[in-house]
């Protein structure tokens, strides 16, 4: 499904959900290379990212890649662009559950306080296991 603009509502929403936008990546595939859990996915990282740059919003809902992705934040410390693309898989994975209706557990459930005091691959983790 496409915004007026003719830009995916997928790729519309993982931007608001993570702050990240996939057209700053130039393809390296730096992410790929250093993924612990490739072996188990369908897209490369890289490869979900090029599917977003180029608007693939049905293929994207497909794949499981996002499901997969151990949010260990490897692909974020490899990115010579500073691109975070375990936030950009959570923003994905929120994307998609909304559009399900199935989002059950979500930041505005936590206190500031946790939300401050929690470490990050905690909350990602804990939000796609809660959001299935």
């Amino acid at each position: 499904m496409t915004t007026e603009t003719g830009k995916s509502r997928l790729v519309e929403d993982m931007k608001a959900h993570s702050g990240q936008d996939p057209n700053h990546c130039y393809q390296c595939a730096k992410c790929s290379a250093a993924c612990p859990v490739s072996a188990a996915l369908d897209l490369m990282p890289h490869q979900v990212i090029r599917y977003l740059q180029l608007g693939l919003e049905k293929e994207l809902l497909e794949c499981k890649t996002p499901w997969v992705c151990a949010s260990c934040f490897t692909c974020a410390a490899r990115c010579p662009r500073d691109i975070d693309l375990a936030r950009m898989m959570e923003g994905i994975r929120l994307s998609v559950l909304r559009k399900r209706g199935e989002n059950k557990f979500g930041p505005a459930k936590l206190t500031p306080e946790q939300l401050e005091k929690l470490p990050q691959q905690a909350l990602v983790s804990g939000f796609r296991k809660y959001n299935k």
